[in-house]
This record gives structure tokens, C-alpha cells and sequence, in this order.
């Protein structure tokens, strides 16, 4: 595994003050019962897997490793990430503002602003000076004033935040998946690959996914086809008939992030009891393997709970309930 912890290129984190706690949101339990596989989500049928990696391709110092076998019950998970279609339905159906909206700006990769918009940017983090700090950018204007989502409806939404992203779930009757369950359905059934379709990354130089070609940050030659977000279905999907399990955005994971893990058999792991950055899994359109090849299945990443990026979405899950735990939860 390779010996250093890259700078988080993947995602920027707004400060929220070393040592503070940072605010949630609950999420809130649904208690379903099972009448068939829900429209846009696969089935997963759960059992045992490896999680983790000991791939020399993994970073150590992310907790990758060490390899551990855990134990899933079944579950559904949505066959995409939230687009910016089903994000809208839900803020025009509850008024939600999300936390990009409230702190006025959100973090946007410095390629894809606008030249009169580059004018006006004042700030960007010291580490990762290709997050631009810009104001009013949020999901309904991903990179700023004049931006918009009018030609991105089947694209992921962005500048979500992990508050965010719950409360859609709320609404939604679903969940956040827990890194556990991520991984395990990114994998499609296919043991310590490093991608949802094998070890290779292109096949005979086809792409497979949006990552970033060229030279990281300078030049994307895009060949894969894209600069930024790509459609949720822009490339094949997985054994399980799930796109875009990485590459194209981060996605948000129920745990709180942990690099210590046992080496003991878990069931249905949830992560950390506490903590003060949230999982995340996949990658996005700004990995390169010259800085940040998280976009592998093993591969994993962090952000505050109220953080929010031009390469951050989610995708939800929903258990399995029979009529006879239905009326467990709810007691």
C-alpha cells in the first residue's frame, strides 16, 4: 500500500473550529414493509464480503485495511445517485434550503467557474488551492451566478452536505447507506477488485468511468467524455445494475469516519459512535491517479457533516422489512 496520506484533494471541509462538534442531522427511522423491489433501487442480498483492501494501490493512513470479513442482512440501494431532478421534487415538495444556501457560497473546482466569476473569488483553502471559495454556488447553481442545472436534470446533484442529503432521506422514507453497504454493493459480487468491473481501470482503452485524464489540476484532456458531472447512466453499470459506483462524485456514507478498525467477523456494521467527518466513498470527476486514485471501491474519504462541494452528491438505501418487523420497529 503506498506509504503517505495524500492531501484531501478529494473535497474541501468548511471550518468549523478544531475540537467543536459539529451539528447533525437525526436521521429518521422507516419502518417498510417489503412489497417488492422499489422503482429506481436494485436488491441486494446481503451475506458475508471483505471489506477494506491490502492493495498496494491503497492509501494505509485512510484506513483502507486491513482486509475484514463483515456480514450484511439484505437491503435496496438506489441504482444512481440523487440527480438534481429527484433533489428539486424534494425541495419543491418541503421548501428545504440546504446549508450551501444558508452559508451563502460553497467550495467549486477553479476549471469549471467562469471567467467573470473567477474575478470575483477571494478565498480558497492553502492545501488545495483549486477549491474555490464562490459565492452563492449551491446545487441549483453548481458553479455560481449564471450557472444553472436547466441541461444537468439526470446529472447528480452537488453542494450537498451530509445534513443534507439525510433529509432528503427523511422525506424520501429511505437512508443513508453505511460504508459497509456502499462498498459491498459497489463491488457487484466481484472480491477485492479494485473497481465494480475488475481490476483494470479502461477496457482495451475504453473509459469506464468519469475520472480526471491529463494533469491534475491543470489540464483534463477529457477523454472519458466530460469536464465535470456526467449523467447518472453515462457508463455501464455494475453486476448489481448500479452506475456510477465510483468516479463522477463523492458520495455520503451513514458512519462517521474511523481509520481503526477489528479484525473481528462484523454484522451490519454502522461505524464510530461519534466523530467529526463523515464518510464518503467512490471518488469523482477530479481523481487522478498522479494525486488521488480514490476511485476505487476500498478507497475512502471524509468531510464535516455541514461541508459541501462541486463533486459531492449521495445515493440512498431502504431496508428489506417483512410484515412481522414492521411491527418490531414499531414497537
Amino acid at each position: 500500500m503506498q506509504d503517505t496520506y495524500k492531501s484531501p484533494c478529494c473535497s474541501a471541509s468548511r471550518n468549523t473550529g478544531a475540537g467543536l462538534e459539529p451539528s447533525v442531522i437525526n436521521p429518521t427511522q422507516h419502518a417498510l414493509v417489503n412489497s417488492g423491489t422499489p422503482v429506481g433501487m436494485s436488491y441486494i442480498d446481503g451475506g458475508t464480503f471483505e471489506m477494506g483492501t491490502d492493495d498496494t494501490l491503497g492509501y494505509p493512513s485512510d484506513g483502507e485495511g486491513p482486509i475484514r470479513d463483515v456480514y450484511l442482512k439484505p437491503y435496496y440501494i438506489d441504482t444512481c445517485s440523487v440527480t438534481n431532478s429527484q433533489f428539486r421534487k424534494f425541495v419543491q415538495n418541503t421548501g428545504y434550503i440546504t446549508e450551501a444556501e444558508h452559508y451563502g457560497w460553497s467550495f467549486v473546482f477553479k476549471g469549471l467557474v467562469s471567467p467573470n466569476i473567477a474575478r470575483t473569488v477571494q478565498n480558497h483553502p492553502i492545501e488545495t488551492p483549486w477549491w474555490w471559495v464562490v459565492n452563492s454556488a449551491n446545487w441549483k447553481n453548481p458553479e455560481g451566478p449564471g450557472s444553472s442545472i436547466r441541461n444537468r436534470k439526470n446529472h447528480p446533484v452537488v453542494h450537498i452536505s451530509w445534513n443534507d442529503a439525510v433529509q432528503y432521506c427523511n422525506w424520501a422514507g429511505k437512508r443513508l447507506p453505511t460504508e459497509a453497504e456502499w462498498e459491498f454493493a459497489a463491488r457487484g459480487g466481484l472480491p477485492q477488485m479494485r473497481y465494480p468491473w475488475g481490476n483494470e481501470l479502461t477496457d482495451r482503452g475504453k473509459h469506464l468511468c468519469n475520472i480526471w485524464q491529463g494533469t491534475f489540476p491543470e489540464h483534463n484532456t477529457q477523454t472519458d467524455g466530460y469536464l465535470g458531472t456526467a449523467p447518472v447512466k453515462a457508463f455501464k453499470p455494475n453486476n448489481f445494475g448500479l452506475y456510477n459506483m465510483v468516479g463522477n462524485v463523492w458520495e455520503w456514507c451513514f458512519d462517521w469516519f474511523s481509520i481503526d478498525h477489528t479484525n473481528q467477523r462484523l454484522r451490519d456494521p454502522q461505524g464510530s459512535p461519534t466523530g467529526t467527518h463523515k464518510s464518503m466513498k467512490g471518488g469523482s470527476y477530479l481523481c487522478h491517479e498522479s494525486y488521488c486514485n480514490r476511485y476505487r471501491v476500498s478507497a475512502r474519504s471524509s468531510n464535516t457533516p455541514d461541508s459541501s462541494t462541486g463533486n459531492l452528491g449521495f445515493r440512498c438505501v431502504q431496508d428489506v422489512v417483512t410484515a412481522d418487523t414492521n411491527i418490531e420497529l414499531l414497537q
